[in-house]
């Protein structure tokens, strides 16, 4: 069931007219440090299409999210007031804000609510029972709809309140850009144009263990990347310098390694690394092979023959998942591998899909110009992790079969 929507009800499926409807999204946007401004509002336009589907099917809408983790307290600056200003603009209306998401005076704002008319209420994370999945409290956040739509694959992943147990009260659906999410990630691992390779990058083997042997079951190519090649690397006999290793991880590894040698699966570990002197932005770095990476120095970036390799081996794939980056790509001096490989996808445009998951990858294709040459970029970080780990995510369970 790797495919569409995975079989469950979307809002297409449903009559909403003249019904107040729930949506879970997900507006847990990043703020400017020095500003305190929104510095990018992705999250933000992607509720669009949902938001404005219901609105012109005649329902009125009442939006739920989380901000930061205030940890059951009211924090003044992790309120959703800045979310109002762009979330009207975007949408060409004036958005209602609350300053709290259950209670009488929401129950009494709610009562007012008229077709085509939208509310966004406060951080439920404000309250101790969205993150225990208080029954009580999904309840009462139930109370102020007449149906629930979960629109936040980037929350799925978490049995919350707002997230799982709300679906268990009213009925419940898909919105537009969980339905995309689930389509495009479904698709690539259920029904995948071959070959399918996955490029796994990131800093610890143990993060990524469980996908990279989900993963090797699936796909054709698996090139990985990151810190947790060092790991890797000294599982297969390298010297990797003063990179840190996770010990406990060796014996997997190797049998990864193993693995690979002994079938159809092609695993790409880099031949050469960016290796520094120190983990700092200014350290002395150079590219060295694998077996003469200085004692003491640290692995912080594939090397550019390893880069020219991946990118080689990726043009000749039909779809390619990418959750990781190559590097510490922040750092000019260490982006090579990471920009190299978001090239190498941005160049299958129109001859493959390519999906981009994780927090900071989706960062580094669009800091490099290229997330509109993708397929698609998920919104979703852990939850695109434990999808691709095969996981089953609590609040994708919760909501109906079609």
């Amino acid at each position: 069931m790797r495919n569409g929507s995975l079989g469950k009800k979307t809002v297409r499926d449903i009559d909403v007219k003249g019904k107040r409807v729930l949506v879970r999204v997900d507006y847990n946007v990043p703020l400017d440090k020095d500003t305190g401004a929104i510095s990018d509002d992705i999250r933000i336009r992607a509720s669009v299409p949902t938001i404005r589907y219901l609105l012109d099917e005649g329902a009125s809408v009442i939006l739920c999210s989380h901000f930061g983790r205030p940890k059951g307290e009211v924090v003044e600056d992790m309120r959703l007031k800045p979310i109002v200003q762009p979330l009207s603009r975007h949408l060409g209306l004036g958005v209602t804000y609350l300053m709290d998401c259950i209670g009488a005076e929401v129950a009494q704002a709610v009562d007012s609510l008229r077709p085509g008319q939208v509310i966004l209420l406060e951080n439920v994370r404000f309250h101790a029972g969205e993150e225990k999945n208080d029954p009580a409290f999904a309840r009462e956040l139930a109370s102020l709809a007449d149906v629930y739509v979960n629109d936040a694959f980037s929350a799925a992943h978490r049995a919350h309140a707002s997230t799982e147990g709300v679906a268990h009260v009213l009925p419940s659906v898909v919105g537009l850009a969980l339905e995309k999410e689930l389509e495009m990630l479904g698709g690539a691992l259920g029904s995948p144009a071959r070959p399918l390779a996955a490029v796994i990058g990131g800093a610890k083997v143990s993060d990524k263990i469980a996908v990279l042997e989900h993963l090797a079951d699936q796909v054709e190519v698996l090139a990985v990347g990151g810190g947790m090649v060092a790991t890797l690397l000294k599982a297969g006999g390298a010297n990797v310098g003063g990179s840190p290793v996770e010990e406990d991880y060796l014996e997997v590894s190797r049998r990864l390694i193993a693995r690979s040698q002994s079938g159809s699966l092609k695993l790409l570990l880099p031949t050469d690394v960016v290796a520094a002197e120190s983990f700092a932005k200014d350290a002395d770095f150079r590219a060295v092979p694998v077996d003469q990476i200085p004692d003491g120095w640290l692995i912080l970036d594939i090397g550019p023959e390893s880069a020219e390799a991946y990118a080689s081996e990726l043009a000749g794939c039909r779809t390619v998942v990418w959750n990781g980056p190559m590097g510490v790509f922040e750092w000019e001096a260490f982006a090579w591998g990471t920009r190299r490989v978001a090239q190498a996808l941005a160049d299958l445009q129109g001859k493959a899909t390519t999906i981009v998951g994780g927090g900071s990858t989706a960062e580094a294709v669009q800091a490099f110009g290229v997330d509109r040459a993708l397929s698609h970029v998920s919104l979703g970080g852990g939850a695109s992790l434990e999808f691709l780990e095969g996981k089953v995510l609590p609040g994708l369970a919760a909501l109906p079969d079609k």
